[in-house]
């Protein structure tokens, strides 16, 4: 079996999931080291006693721990240690690879991309078929380990039930004391106007446009959208124009995703619903009802975990991800709530509306105070649901998605 070496240190979510993905890994065989970016010197010298050659992976998330540390470059060659060393270094973009363009410039030799949205996918296929590509690997859900509940949740933890009984792993939605919430930061959309109005009224009006086409139709991808607006005004736009163009509107989907995230906050909120978040800078969504929003600041991954095991509905805001899924919906479902969420291509695949989860529409959110009090209105209903949500969720654990991993990197590499 392969040795695996994984991060964590410096961004807690990257760390949080790859101690989860690194449990299952060893339970499937494999070593795995897993390399403290905050211990870089001690951990630099444990990392070379466990390399072994020609058995050795490495596996990060958006290149942190791969390329952008200078203990891992001989300065005076430019060469990363993982090229001398001829280590294949799998790579799992979390976000679109229009945000990575310097760094997958600066790759390693034995580069290998993981791709969590099909989307994605066939990006890096059209613009970066040079680059190798390894399985779709979704987005994946924890459920929080006993170890975890007794660390976080002793005062909630009343309720729960156990497993060993033949009954439901979790508090029932009964005994909950958060009827709605959400994990995920916000930042208002002004933030990003500097770059929409940074260079003349006929560049503004053209990514207003843009926008404006996403939010009208938000089951589009922006790149699908950039390009159709492109074309309109380029006759003779080439590939390679269309590739370079992609790098530089990144702030179009910050806008747009973020946008969609505080209408969907406001809506609830200003609908009479009261919402309790947990994520930075929550306080710069303008409200009718400011008194709505319960505002928890941020917390750890654990702690959001706990949280949505004390929620009666788990709310998601897909990330603009429109062939792939997001963890928070897994999350939710693994740790008993109901899974509040807009869809997309893949997740029709799997999510079945009033069975699984309840589905709202982006294009209808003046819908979604009333589908929230109508769920809240029936326990049992809403239970239901969780629970058929729970056995959903089982198939979509970082576990499940390491045993396919692990079976693609002895296959394949």
């Amino acid at each position: 079996m392969k040795k695996i070496i994984m991060f964590e240190g410096d961004i807690e979510t990257q760390g949080y999931f790859s101690r989860q993905m690194a449990a299952k890994l060893r339970d499937l065989g494999h070593e795995v080291y897993l390399y403290d970016l905050e211990k870089p010197w001690k951990s630099s010298s444990e990392m070379l006693r466990f390399y072994e050659r020609h058995n050795t992976v490495v596996l990060a998330f958006n290149f942190h721990g791969m390329c952008q540390e200078t203990q891992f470059i001989d300065e005076e060659r430019q060469v990363y240690i993982w090229d001398d060393l001829q280590i294949p270094c799998l790579n799992i973009l979390a976000d679109h690879p229009y945000y990575y363009y310097q760094l997958l410039a600066q790759r390693p030799k034995y580069y290998v991309q993981l791709s969590i949205d099909l989307g994605h996918q066939a990006f890096m296929e059209r613009f970066f078929p040079e680059i190798r590509l390894g399985p779709f690997l979704p987005l994946a859900g924890t459920k929080l380990s006993n170890a975890e509940e007794d660390k976080y949740v002793k005062d909630a933890a009343a309720g729960f039930c156990g497993e060993e009984n033949g009954e439901r792993p979790y508090k029932p939605v009964s005994k909950r004391s958060i009827d709605i919430l959400f994990t995920g930061n916000y930042a208002g959309p002004e933030r990003f106007e500097k770059y929409i109005t940074r260079i003349d009224d006929e560049y503004t009006a053209f990514y207003y446009g843009i926008i404006d086409d996403l939010l009208a139709n938000p089951s589009q991808t922006v790149e699908e959208v950039v390009e159709r607006h492109m074309r309109r005004e380029i006759t003779d736009l080439t590939e390679s124009d269309l590739k370079m163009t992609m790098q530089n509107i990144t702030f179009i989907d910050l806008y747009v995703r973020y946008h969609v995230r505080g209408e969907v906050i406001k809506t609830l909120c200003d609908g009479g619903i009261q919402v309790q978040v947990y994520g930075d800078k929550w306080n710069e969504l303008k409200l009718s009802h400011p008194e709505n929003l319960i505002d928890g600041d941020s917390i750890f991954s654990a702690e959001c975990l706990q949280k949505i095991c004390d929620s009666k509905i788990s709310l998601n805001v897909l990330p603009w991800f429109k062939n792939g899924p997001h963890d928070r919906i897994f999350n939710t479902m693994l740790n008993g709530a109901l899974c509040l969420t807009d869809s997309n291509l893949w997740l029709d695949t799997i999510l079945k509306d009033g069975e699984n989860c309840r589905l709202y529409d982006l294009r209808s959110l003046g819908n979604l105070p009333d589908m929230v009090r109508e769920i809240l209105s029936d326990e049992e209903k809403m239970q239901n649901i969780a629970d058929a949500g729970y056995q959903l969720g089982t198939k979509h654990t970082w576990g499940e998605r390491m045993c396919e991993l692990s079976q693609w990197i002895e296959n394949e590499l």
